[in-house]
């Protein structure tokens, strides 16, 4: 990115929060993940964090992991044997809420053992209202709505704004609110920012600049390609791991000013390679990467960066856009297509890895500026991630799984 003539510290402002990266080792001659001695059914500090969340024993947060496991599958086998479905979430007890699009559907869901409701809305429809209002956003980015999204469990598109009143603002709560109670706002919420540093050290480094690696995979042709955030590589750098270049900046989806999605590839240099282990940064060995099954909203989740290493959290909802600012007094960026949680992040961790089980969930975004985590595993926060999915399905990539 740009500013005038001089390239920014690639920090942006997302009128409402600020968030931490995953960070995944890169493996080159020098370096390889430790594989864990034995395979785990879940990386134990999600365990432990989850258990503290939920102020419950580590045995009753394993159980209630597995209950999340055995909810997704039977909703995946719905949704593969056709059943009208429109989305689904978790509740905070842990119950699987599967929107049925009627009250035949209702039935098949339920006779699957699984919870049902037929709501007045569903995700199709509050995904037509956020493209209407994402529509709104590309000339003029909205500085007073750090973000919006579709929010399944209260079956609106939630609107979160920080208090800063400018015409774009002003025309974009007005044609939210022509949607009636389709549309919640909710008030008080902070800018947000991307979170990328100028580094005195490094994880992943171009130009001056730092970021945390995500996600290794091959494209149609068999080349291997590191998956990222958008914003890390948006002038296509070179990469470097400890010093050494392992990847050169290729694609981007991400450009400041403009109505944008936070997702990029680099492409790996011969002789490199993505780890297939996600560094925890000591707090509990490595999580081997099995696959990139979306997880649902209220499933539990925890990141990977550079900066503040190894925390924990929610999914929170998925089809998010939001307003960047950018810190150096560049043009507010519009990202959409992101996912929130309550996963504690700053900058320096874009670009990083998400991961919920051993399922890979996406890439550090953004969050709310001066966040800060108090350097433990459920650090109190918030912050914003690219799906890996939707990453993977546009530039066409497989990914490295262990």
């Amino acid at each position: 990115m740009k500013h005038g003539k001089k390239k920014n510290a690639r920090r942006y402002i997302v009128a409402a929060s600020i968030g931490a990266l995953l960070s995944a080792g890169v493996a080159t001659g020098a370096y390889a993940g430790t594989e864990e001695s034995a395979p785990l059914r879940y990386q134990p500090e999600m365990v432990r964090a989850l258990a503290t969340t939920l102020g419950v024993s580590e045995q009753a947060a394993v159980e209630r992991l597995d209950k999340e496991a055995g909810q997704q599958e039977r909703f995946a086998k719905l949704r593969a044997e056709k059943v009208s479905t429109l989305g689904a979430f978790f509740a905070k007890d842990g119950t699987l809420i599967v929107n049925a699009a009627d009250a035949e559907a209702a039935k098949e869901v339920k006779a699957a053992g699984l919870a049902a409701r037929v709501p007045e809305r569903g995700e199709s429809e509050l995904d037509r209202i956020k493209a209407q209002l994402d529509a709104k956003a590309p000339k003029s980015a909205p500085a007073g709505v750090s973000a919006w999204s579709v929010d399944l469990a209260s079956d609106t598109v939630t609107v979160e704004v920080n208090g800063a009143s400018d015409a774009a603002t002003r025309d974009f709560l007005k044609a939210a609110k022509s949607n009636g109670d389709a549309v919640r706002v909710v008030q008080g919420q902070e800018k947000l920012e991307t979170q990328a540093v100028v580094p005195p050290g490094s994880r992943m480094t171009f130009n001056g600049y730092l970021c945390s690696v995500g996600y290794g995979a091959k494209d149609r042709n068999g080349k291997q390609v590191l998956v990222t955030a958008g914003h890390c590589i948006e002038d296509l750098p070179a990469l470097a791991y400890n010093g050494t270049r392992f990847a050169k900046g290729t694609h981007t989806r991400f450009a400041l000013g403009t109505r944008s999605v936070d997702m990029g590839i680099a492409t790996v240099d011969a002789g490199h390679s993505i780890g297939l282990d996600i560094t925890t940064y000591g707090k509990a060995g490595t999580v081997a990467v099995r696959g990139s099954q979306r997880a649902p909203q209220g499933s539990a989740l925890c990141k990977s960066g550079q900066t503040t290493g190894w925390t924990c959290g929610k999914v929170g909802s998925y089809n998010v856009s939001v307003t960047y600012t950018d810190e150096n007094g560049g043009p507010d960026t519009v990202v959409t297509g992101l996912a929130s949680s309550s996963v504690c992040t700053q900058g320096g961790d874009s670009g990083g890895a998400y991961v919920s089980g051993n399922q890979a969930q996406g890439l550090t975004s953004g969050g709310p500026i001066g966040q800060r985590c108090n350097g433990q595993v459920n650090s109190p926060g918030s912050s914003y991630f690219q799906p890996l999915d939707d990453a993977l399905k546009y530039y066409g990539l497989t990914l490295n799984t262990k």
